[in-house]
């Protein structure tokens, strides 16, 4: 890397891949008409179907749309209660709210940052007798596949319903399989930070049929199969995508393992050149066969108080490098916080989520750019750990 002084530049934390033919399908869907309910939303479902290896997907209008969708065809309500991890995106607990149902989180591992397994397990047993039905909510953080082996023996002893929240690792696999298929449903999502990107919108994956038409029915206000447009079966949403949506998503599937192996690319280059900084980075566990990198988080040394992580995100954005913290602990949210949540009751994910930085990372990020950066990266934390 080189010590002179870099020329100052802008680079965003992240940036969608948008092409030629991105835009020409799009326009084309514009001057069709047709702008919901058509096609390309079919297309866009049926390629999701073949890649990931599932027998329906319903798209929807996000990720949280879909998650919502799921429980609501599992009938999760009162009475049922959800196991999630605080160290997500705030929907990956609220849909159960939606519903009326119980939520506690569960704690991280402090290497792959997802979902603590044998915490998992104590909360499950703790639990068994106390409600109606146990559900998973299980997250594959920024893109990195759970170790399913052992979530899913588990859960088949204490019949835990397992529902799959992929929607930041489209494309990664575990032990040669998609994720997303692990549990009764997934759901991904496709907001522009991700692999692929919709502008907004999700899908529902699943094998389960039922699943499926409940999630066809309820996206769409709740009409029946094979019935009038104002016909109405149940109490629905208006979670539909929308023509040019799909149109842009199956655009963007046609060379997704292309992007996913830029991706790799870009995140191979950050890990040469921040491996003398004092950070910890990111670690890919051998049980996962293909890594689908949705951002690069890195972590301040243990003990670094939050607030030299938040004088260290403002330093670089003076710089022109876009960060931001990721995640906050879902759990001291203000709405979970009046459920009786606080600190100091998942350590691990309160310790890491203060460590954290997502710094600026997507597609066709150039190599120069990573290494400014990683200068700015360097020259700030020479400051800051003294």
């Amino acid at each position: 890397m080189a010590n002179k002084r870099q020329e100052k530049r802008f680079v965003p934390l992240s940036k969608p891949q948008i092409v030629q033919e991105d835009i020409d399908i799009v326009t084309k869907v514009l001057e069709s008409g047709r702008l919901s309910i058509g096609p390309y939303t079919e297309l866009f479902e049926k390629a999701i179907a073949e890649y990931v290896g599932v027998k329906y997907v319903a798209a929807v209008s996000s990720g949280t749309s879909a998650l919502h969708l799921i429980l609501k065809a599992l009938n999760f309500g009162k009475g049922d209660l959800l196991i999630v991890p605080s160290f997500t995106f705030v929907a990956s607990a609220n849909v159960a709210l939606y519903e009326y149902g119980s939520v506690t989180f569960v704690d991280i591992d402090p290497i792959t940052m997802n979902m603590d397994i044998e915490h998992f397990k104590t909360i499950v047993e703790e639990n068994f007798n106390k409600f109606r039905r146990i559900f998973l909510m299980a997250v594959d953080v920024f893109g990195h596949p759970l170790d399913w082996d052992k979530i899913n023996i588990f859960a088949e002893k204490y019949d835990v319903t397992v529902v799959e929240d992929s929607c930041e690792a489209l494309g990664s696999e575990y032990k040669g399989k998609k994720v997303g298929t692990f549990g009764v449903a997934g759901a991904f999502a496709f907001y522009p930070n991700k692999q692929i990107t919709t502008g907004e919108g999700g899908v529902v994956v699943t094998n389960n049929e039922k699943i499926y038409k409940m999630s066809v029915s309820l996206r769409n206000q709740g009409r029946g199969e094979s019935q009038g447009w104002l016909s109405h079966d149940y109490v629905g949403y208006n979670y539909r995508i929308d023509e040019m949506s799909a149109a842009l998503g199956w655009s963007q599937m046609q060379r997704l393992d292309e992007i996913i192996e830029k991706r790799a690319k870009v995140a191979e280059r950050y890990k040469a050149l921040l491996k003398d900084l004092p950070l910890e980075l990111p670690v890919v566990m051998d049980y996962v066969t293909k890594m689908s990198w949705f951002v690069y988080v890195v972590r301040l040394p243990q003990g670094t108080p939050s607030a030299v992580r938040d004088t260290l995100i403002r330093k670089l954005e003076d710089e022109g490098v876009q960060c931001r913290n990721y995640f906050a602990p879902v759990h001291l949210q203000k709405p979970y916080r009046e459920l009786g949540w606080k600190e100091g009751m998942l350590p691990v994910t309160e310790d890491i989520s203060q460590r954290t930085i997502a710094i600026p990372f997507y597609t066709d990020m150039e190599q120069e750019d990573q290494e400014y950066v990683a200068e700015k990266l360097r020259i700030v934390l020479e400051t800051l750990l003294k």
